[in-house]
């Protein structure tokens, strides 16, 4: 017989004046139970009665859980989420699995509501007891139907990252990568990828041989050891979805080998017969981009030979030789479509495994086939060279928003692609092959902020060309450096105006970088000897006097300067050169006190110059630019006082 509101009430006093004899009012605590089969009044009591005396009476302890579960069942939606509220008071001792078995069936809830008291509850299990709440969990997912399976696996790969680390502890850690190793077993696609993100997160497999455990489980799953289908699309995509989720887990100590060598064995010999998962997916491009993101870990490799062989063979499909090539394949058609995206993954994958055989072209390719290669890199150059500067034409000027639209974002990744087939190409070109070369393949997003990614492509696209389009030796993508570095040097471009034509013809040599590099430079013109500067009157009076900026004419200089020291060229001054006659020369004197503590970073560093000038202590701050040909020199004195 159902209790009414009134014995609820009455049997709930008794047991809270009992106090420490609860125990003996058993009775009363039964009459609470049979709240349940009341209406929905007496019902809502019962699911706030029934957990906070739950503790006291162990020998009803099953009872008092399946009538908890009746009213978590209730079709009155508010007596549910009344009852899923208090359900994680029953999570004591060994009931807590079974607490966490029935809130994971309770995922399958459709009302928001609920299925928000059924995550707040779990997770508050989870807090108190994390292996017995991921029993319950495992439990469902292992036998439980297809929907609950599908979100208890959801609200794993959801919450688990956000539980305290104090809750996650390695034994934790190790019962949830053994029951998910069961699971796997039997897995969707979907399902994969929401159990890879549960397993990655983990803080014990973060470790090169935890990587390496996860590399191992993907192996697995992928089926490595088996011929690909290329006509099975639930081959294909569990071979794109299995590649998709090692790739992060690859690194110089985790190689990407097994992969690596099923692609050039497998998947490439079949590429134009794979069947796309996905309509709208290019397959071919999608097989060609994951190869090229896995190539740079590949460690040392059984076939290394025969599987370049086969990238060279499917790069040649994809680099057409010119049209008018006698004889030739494109003999009689039309220009042929040069397809960037794809030459660009294959030309990495190629530079990527041919620094592991660097000889491959020479030694590895017949003299006729290494010169129809050369032929169809020379064609495709050129092409490239074409669509560089229309890509330049079309993007200059643009910054900010402008190169934010679809359009124009399209336009900088096509450069982007453009340049990276230079570099590597440049690479091939060098008699033997170089290897060399770094670049950041088009579409792998750079870490930036979105004020640097519109500096960097405007910075880019406002670069000048030199004539004839040479190759370009960096990637789009390299970072820049929002200020110069305090040791970075900046170096001549000689003035091309009539007035500097005399001047005489300079070139640079680079080495080592930034830090300890040194400029070289050298002069077609007749050699110019060391020797100290001997100030002219006219040049004394003009910087004695007050006038910030003096025109010196022709012929005021008696003899001209050549100043090279070691200091000089550390702080990035690698010439200072005024001859008499060879233009126009603007000078400015500032006559101060004290020399200024610091300098515009925009200039180059200065030195104190001793025993060159007549001038006591001068300073000379020199830069070469060309301004409408003339050569500027900046001179700052400081006087003894």
């Amino acid at each position: 017989m159902a209790a009414t509101v009134e014995e609820l009430y009455r049997n709930y006093g008794i047991l809270a004046d009992a106090k420490e004899d609860l125990s003996q009012h058993k009775d009363a605590y039964q009459v609470i139970l049979d709240g349940v089969k009341g209406g929905p009044k007496e019902k809502r009591l019962a699911a706030q009665f029934i957990p906070k005396f739950f503790s006291s009476f162990p020998d009803l302890a099953d009872a008092a859980i399946n009538a908890q579960l009746d009213l978590c069942e209730d079709e009155d939606v508010s007596i549910r989420r009344q009852a899923i509220k208090e359900l994680p008071r029953f999570a004591a001792g060994e009931n807590l699995p079974r607490v966490a078995d029935i809130l994971t069936q309770l995922l399958q809830t459709d009302d928001a509501a609920e299925f928000n008291q059924v995550n707040t509850a779990l997770i508050s299990i989870f807090k108190i007891d994390a292996r017995g709440t991921l029993g319950g969990l495992f439990s469902q997912i292992l036998q439980g139907e297809d929907v609950v399976r599908e979100r208890a696996i959801k609200f794993l790969s959801a919450k688990l990252k956000a539980m305290p680390e104090e809750t996650l502890t390695k034994e934790v850690e190790d019962f949830i990568f053994t029951e998910t190793k069961k699971v796997l077993e039997d897995v969707t696609g979907e399902e994969f990828v929401l159990l890879m993100r549960v397993l990655s997160g983990l803080k014990s497999l973060q470790t090169v041989s935890g990587r390496q455990q996860l590399v191992e489980l993907v192996v697995e799953q992928a089926y490595l050891e088996q011929a690909l289908n290329p006509a099975d699309a639930d081959s294909v995509d569990r071979l794109l979805q299995c590649t998709r989720q090692a790739l992060p887990l690859f690194s110089k100590n985790v190689h990407s080998t097994r992969f690596v060598t099923y692609f050039c064995e497998h998947v490439l010999p079949n590429l134009s017969m794979l069947t796309s998962p996905v309509a709208e997916l290019d397959i071919q491009l999608e097989v060609l981009k994951l190869l090229a993101e896995m190539s740079p870990y590949c460690g040392d490799m059984d076939k290394l030979e025969s599987n370049l062989m086969m990238l060279f063979e499917k790069l040649l499909e994809f680099m057409p030789l010119p049209p008018e090539e006698e004889n030739g394949e494109n003999a009689g058609n039309e220009e042929p479509k040069l397809q960037f995206s794809y030459v660009e993954c294959l030309l990495f994958s190629f530079h990527q495994l041919g620094k592991k055989l660097p000889d491959f072209l020479i030694d590895k390719v017949n003299a006729e086939k290494l010169k129809d290669f050369k032929i169809r890199l020379q064609y495709f150059a050129r092409g490239l060279q074409v669509y560089i500067r229309q890509l330049r034409v079309a993007l200059q000027g643009k910054t900010g928003d402008a190169l934010k639209t679809e359009e124009n974002k399209i336009k900088v990744v096509a450069l982007k692609i453009t340049n990276n087939i230079n570099v590597l190409i440049k690479d091939l070109f060098h008699n033997p092959p170089s290897y060399k070369s770094t670049v950041t393949l088009s579409w792998k997003p750079v870490q930036k902020t979105e004020a640097a990614v519109a500096a960097a492509a405007a910075a880019v696209v406002g670069q000048k060309r030199s004539s004839g389009e040479d190759v370009p030796t960096g990637t789009i993508g390299k970072k820049v450096s929002p200020l110069p570095r305090r040791d970075a040097r900046q170096i001549y471009n000689p003035p091309s105006g009539k007035y500097s034509a005399s001047i005489g013809n300079f070139t640079y040599e680079q080495r080592g970088g930034f830090r300890g590099g040194r400029v070289e430079t050298t002069r077609s013109a007749c050699p110019f000897p060391r020797t100290s500067m001997a100030m002219s009157e006219e040049l004394k009076q003009d910087c004695n006097s007050e006038k910030p900026w003096t025109l010196l004419s022709k012929g005021s200089l008696h003899s001209f300067m050549d100043i090279k020291t070691p200091s000089l060229s550390r702080a990035g001054i690698s010439h200072i050169r005024a001859r008499q006659n060879q233009g126009t020369i603007w000078a400015c004197a500032e006559i101060q006190n004290k020399v200024e503590e610091s300098v515009n970073t925009a200039r180059q560093p200065f030195k104190k110059i001793h025993k060159k000038l007549d001038l006591p202590r001068a300073i000379c701050l020199s830069q070469f630019h060309m301004s409408r040909g003339h050569f500027c020199s900046l001179i700052k004195e400081q006087h003894d006082n």
